[in-house]
């Protein structure tokens, strides 16, 4: 495949803009071994976004594209978790809260195989890696035979998926759970307030938040949500990051954490063909993950997937844009994939200023078109609603998400999300996946999803 700046330029003049601003953030933001997502906000590689960026960077360099991944993998933890950020030395801690003196990964998570270096935080983001390392093979299958690059990620993927499938097992149904809220990468959605009600917050006065020195606080989590979120983070590390001995305050099962999985293990079922084996194991795991999470997570009468709280398990009572990602499992029955797009294209998900996807039910009680997860649209969660109606062969659907998503994003300049209310641009600018998530969606040979 050829590199996005060997092909011939697109005739609309506004696209081939698009295409070269997109471009200028990625090249922007590279660090010289990953991607920040923002130069400001987020001076750290975060895991989810990295697959993203990916994604995203296989059409400008599969070679970065393939390092992105790779630099990542090099932080997985021996127990096979792959960590939410990993710090980059040379930014001092101060930088980012909570920083590598919070989490001592290399010392409280000795036990669970945090390695000696570099430091990273000792909780997950969602899988995103095996759809992403298969994706970024596929745009140069030569260049990556040449290189090992499946021969060398596979083993970490599989230890990854395995982790999940097994140390995550909390609620012994056979789906993931996650401990935090910032695992599931929609850090204060109001699918998880019920859960944090059980949380007794650290004081605010302990901890310095530097988000706020960067980001409107009307934009960000309240004090009260993120003295909950240090409780957690704190209460795992002292516990020595050890899923079978921690006494959980937050577990949860999400859908669009086991969604990915899903998509994750079809993916990984290629990656092993691909390598000359037998890759059936992880098509039967994707096959039985699809029908847990139907059973577990379906909500026939809201017509959407719901998340389940595993204290008292039961559904939650909150609509966010996570219920909608399922859309991703090719093997959803019919009559679902027809509900699922109902809510996508009824009132509850259509943004009046945009063809995003708000994060909340616009009609919801706990609806915020400003603040983080609580209604503001997001691009990568637009992209993978994209990916999954692509994936059930809703053309039309996809198309006119697709072009929201690109219009969007050059209207925001690559904004980290937008108000669904005015379509204005929210949190950072120059964000790492919405410029490369743009590029994909722009590049006419971007790989069709297949079931």
């Amino acid at each position: 495949m050829k590199s996005l700046l060997e092909r011939p330029a697109p005739t609309a003049t506004a696209a081939l803009t698009l295409r070269r601003g997109a471009a200028r953030v990625l090249i922007d933001n590279w660090t010289g071994t990953s991607t920040v997502p923002s130069r400001t906000l987020y001076p750290h590689q975060w895991s989810w976004d990295s697959a993203f960026i990916a994604i995203g960077l296989r059409h400008l360099s599969v070679r970065r594209a393939q390092q992105e991944l790779e630099s990542l993998l090099t932080a997985q933890w021996a127990d096979g978790r792959i960590p939410h950020i990993v710090f980059n030395p040379a930014v001092p801690h101060d930088a980012y809260f909570p920083s590598p003196d919070f989490w001592r990964s290399s010392g409280a998570g000795r036990a669970a195989g945090a390695p000696a270096a570099p430091e990273t935080s000792g909780i997950v983001q969602p899988p995103v890696h095996a759809l992403a390392a298969w994706l970024v093979h596929r745009a140069d299958p030569a260049e990556s035979e040449r290189r090992g690059f499946l021969a060398r990620v596979a083993p970490h993927l599989a230890a990854w998926h395995e982790y999940l499938l097994t140390r995550r097992d909390l609620g012994g149904a056979g789906l993931a759970a996650v401990v935090h809220p910032w695992e599931p990468g929609m850090d204060n959605s109001p699918s998880w307030d019920r859960a944090l009600t059980r949380v007794e917050p650290t004081a605010p006065d302990t901890f310095r938040r530097a988000d706020l020195a960067h980001g409107h606080p009307a934009d960000r989590p309240t004090d009260l949500d993120y003295g909950r979120y240090v409780r957690l983070a704190s209460d795992y590390r002292d516990a020595g990051y050890d899923d079978r001995a921690t006494p959980f305050a937050f577990a949860v099962e999400d859908p669009c954490f086991n969604a990915l999985l899903i998509a994750g293990e079809h993916a990984l079922a290629a990656i092993v063909h691909e390598l000359g084996g037998d890759g059936a194991i992880h098509t039967e795991r994707a096959d039985a993950l699809t029908r847990r999470m139907v059973g577990r997570l379906w909500d026939e009468e809201a017509g959407i997937f719901r998340a389940r709280d595993l204290t008292d398990d039961t559904l939650v009572s909150q609509d966010g844009v996570s219920g909608l990602i399922p859309l991703l499992a090719p093997g959803l029955p019919a009559h679902i994939t027809t509900r699922l797009v109902a809510t996508l294209t009824g009132p509850r998900f259509s943004a009046p200023a945009s063809r995003l996807v708000p994060s909340y039910d616009l009609t919801g009680p706990a609806f915020d078109a400003q603040r983080y997860w609580r209604g503001p649209a997001w691009f990568n969660t637009a992209w993978l609603i994209h990916r999954g109606l692509s994936t059930h062969g809703l053309r039309k659907q996809a198309e006119n998400l697709r072009q929201g998503i690109v219009t969007e994003a050059g209207a925001s300049d690559f904004a980290e999300y937008v108000d669904p209310a005015t379509g204005e641009a929210r949190g950072a600018r120059h964000f790492s996946w919405t410029a490369a998530l743009t590029l994909d969606l722009l590049c006419a040979d971007s790989e069709e999803p297949t079931a």
